[in-house]
């Protein structure tokens, strides 16, 4: 059973399934074109794209879609799987719930990977997909962290942290472990950042220490998501390269935004997927890291507006 409640000129939509709710938000026009937005993790959720971006996007004429996957943020559920299978049935939920048919779909890092396999399953439900900063090979991004942390630290004369990564190197780069400790040397090398944001990002990272929302929410992870989706999907591992091939096979359209000061993707991996989806496809930004959307918002949301013609 699945309930709906209305709060606010917004919608707030509290979907409740097998005893447990969803934090699903809606902005613009339910009669506009339709964009849900999935974000990143596994383990985090929507708040930086709800906060900064989606009312934006609505006033440019879409009706978009937020929501915090099941057991990550604000989707609290103890009995969450962790699973892409029920990943897809809330999906399938919302596009229900809103009389939604077709939409775009916008996949933020782990939002991408969720984005593509979704499509490979439901290619009707889809007018295009947005892969934002998302991984194709994971395991091509952590040979890119460590390739990039190893030239620091020694550059650095960092002999303690080098020693930390060269450790890495013999680990299972498969296991949840090794996954997590490569991110960790992404965070504290600035691999999410740009070295020269715009005005307009500046701004908008300052609001991460006033808004309250952003505050609550934008620091919080949620840790047994990141092993679930390990265990049960073996995300580290995933590949996406055959289900891309076979989406543009079926005429569903791909694209892709990124960042120059993304530290989790070499431009090589960069140019691996441009090939993959079409030179006129991808728009390989200056200034701007993993938050495309915060960090060249006029540039995405121009993008969206370019691409999302159904």
């Amino acid at each position: 059973m699945r309930l709906i409640f209305i709060l606010s000129t917004w919608l707030l939509t509290i979907c409740v399934a097998h005893g447990q709710t969803l934090y699903v938000k809606t902005f613009g026009n339910p009669k506009d074109k339709p964009i849900i937005y999935l974000h990143g993790g596994p383990g985090y959720n929507c708040v930086n794209f709800e906060a900064t971006t989606a009312q934006r996007l609505a006033d440019k004429g879409f009706f978009v879609i937020v929501y915090d996957r099941r057991g990550e943020g604000r989707s609290a559920d103890p009995g969450a799987h962790f699973t892409f299978d029920e990943t897809f049935n809330d999906l399938n939920s919302i596009y229900s719930q809103y009389g939604i048919s077709k939409a775009t779909l916008i996949g933020h890092s782990f939002g991408g990977i969720v984005a593509t396999k979704y499509a490979e399953k439901y290619p009707e439900k889809i007018i295009t997909i947005l892969l934002v900063g998302a991984p194709v090979k994971l395991q091509e991004t952590f040979k890119t962290i460590i390739a990039t942390t190893k030239e620091i630290y020694k550059a650095k004369n960092d002999s303690i942290n080098l020693r930390y990564v060269m450790m890495l190197e013999s680990m299972d780069t498969s296991s949840i472990e090794y996954s997590s400790y490569c991110f960790v040397h992404a965070m504290q090398n600035g691999f999410y950042s740009p070295k020269h944001p715009t005005e307009t990002a500046r701004h908008l990272y300052a609001t991460f220490r006033t808004d309250t929302m952003l505050v609550k929410y934008a620091g919080q992870m949620t840790y047994p998501a990141p092993r679930g989706f390990w265990s049960n999907e073996h995300y580290t591992t995933i590949d996406l390269s055959p289900e891309i091939e076979h989406l543009k096979s079926i005429d569903i359209p791909i694209y892709g935004l990124y960042g120059k000061d993304d530290g989790l993707y070499s431009p090589t991996q960069v140019s691996d997927l441009e090939k993959l989806i079409g030179l006129d496809h991808l728009r390989y930004l200056d200034n701007c890291s993993h938050n495309v959307f915060i960090d060249q918002q006029e540039q995405f949301i121009e993008a969206c507006l370019v691409w999302t013609v159904d």
